[in-house]
């Protein structure tokens, strides 16, 4: 009797031990910062790698044969229109042009004999007086003695300007290269060549637009999503090395007619002022082109577009603060924006920040962004690449 009383009173114990299983705490909303989806007019920029070429290129060759006597200009330096570069020797075409006068002067002097000949015969000649042949060769030695004196007066005039180009002057205002023939030399025909004058004021910038690039902006046109500058007149801007911005702004001045089957791209050049010489021919820039926008464009955030295996999709948040994917179609960058062709509407809320902690359907509580407050008063980044973006 005593054992079982003792059984009861151990398994009463136990009882009394047991509690009962807890019940799952429900999960708290997840804290999120979002963004509304405000359509409005984004400006596109296009972006291509350029090289800048001079917009007239001059070479300085002697014109007649000689010995060069002195290069008269700083190698590399600026030079203007006019100004001597070259001095060839000359003294050999001084004598030239003296003979050529000399000759000149006898020619002349054979022609107003000629001429006062002429004058005597003539009125012999209608009184019967001399024959009609010795009125024709007192006239033809007239003639012969006019035309001797126009070929004296060319050689004189060959002769001035063979002295003239011994003294060789830079046509253009540029940028000057470096003597490719030294002092002392013997320029001929082999080596005329003495430098080159670059202008660089206009500057060209040639660059390249793909065939892909150029039929994707055409069907972004087509489809209302883009809207080009007025005759296709893009402001262009260059991106120098070193990051920074070239003050001057341009205009592009020439498109290729032909398609390069090789690089599969069209060529256009544009013309941007140069006054300082800043920009030299041969340098490599990125060339951004402006002008084009993006009419009622949905933008945004970077961070907030995700990729999955169906690709890019967004998280939303609905009217019950619930959490909610979305399937998106994304366009090209704006600085730190995405634009989103499609998937999205004016008034969406879009998450920006915590999407890694939320599930579909799970409850959120909208905050504020600690960093909202100093990005408002910061202003927007500038536009990275448009066109090729849209292939990314």
């Amino acid at each position: 009797m005593r054992a079982t009383l003792m059984i009861l009173a151990a398994a009463a114990a136990l009882a009394g031990c047991e509690k009962k299983a807890p019940v799952a705490a429900e999960r708290p909303p997840v804290e999120v910062t979002v963004t509304k989806v405000v359509p409005r007019d984004a400006p596109v920029t296009y972006e291509f790698v350029g090289q800048t070429q001079s917009s007239h290129q001059v070479q300085i060759r002697a014109r007649v044969a000689g010995f060069l006597d002195k290069r008269l200009y700083t190698e590399g330096t600026m030079v203007k229109a006019g100004q001597p570069m070259f001095q060839q020797d000359p003294k050999p075409f001084q004598a030239q042009l003296d003979a050529a006068r000399g000759a000149l002067a006898e020619q002349q002097a054979r022609l107003q004999t000629a001429n006062d000949n002429l004058a005597q015969v003539k009125p012999l000649a209608a009184l019967k007086a001399l024959s009609q042949k010795e009125l024709d060769d007192a006239t033809g030695q007239q003639q012969a003695a006019a035309a001797a004196v126009q070929t004296a007066t060319a050689n004189v005039e060959t002769a001035k300007l063979n002295l003239s180009y011994t003294r060789i002057s830079s046509p253009v205002t540029g940028l000057s290269s470096f003597a490719r023939v030294q002092d002392g030399a013997y320029v001929n025909a082999e080596n005329s060549l003495l430098t080159y004058v670059e202008k660089v004021d206009p500057i060209w910038v040639n660059f390249s637009i793909s065939e892909n690039e150029m039929l994707a902006a055409r069907n972004e046109q087509k489809a209302g999503r883009l809207k080009l500058p007025p005759q296709e007149q893009y402001v262009v801007e260059l991106v120098l090395a070193d990051g920074s911005v070239y003050p001057k702004q341009g205009r592009v001045t020439f498109a290729n007619a032909d398609y390069d089957s090789q690089t599969g791209t069209f060529l256009l050049r544009a013309t941007l002022p140069n006054p300082e010489g800043a920009l030299r021919p041969g340098q490599f820039v990125r060339v951004r082109l402006k002008g084009a926008t993006r009419p009622n464009a949905i933008l945004v955030p970077q961070q907030s577009v995700l990729q999955g295996a169906k690709g890019h999709f967004v998280v939303l948040v609905d009217k019950d603060n619930k959490a909610l994917l979305r399937n998106v179609e994304v366009g090209p960058w704006l600085g730190d924006d995405w634009f989103i062709n499609a998937g999205l509407q004016a008034g969406d809320t879009v998450v920006t920040d915590g999407m890694a902690r939320l599930s579909p359907g799970a409850a959120v509580k909208i905050v504020e962004s600690k960093a909202a407050a100093p990005a408002a008063a910061t202003a927007p980044k500038a536009a990275a690449s448009a066109a090729p973006a849209a292939s990314k």
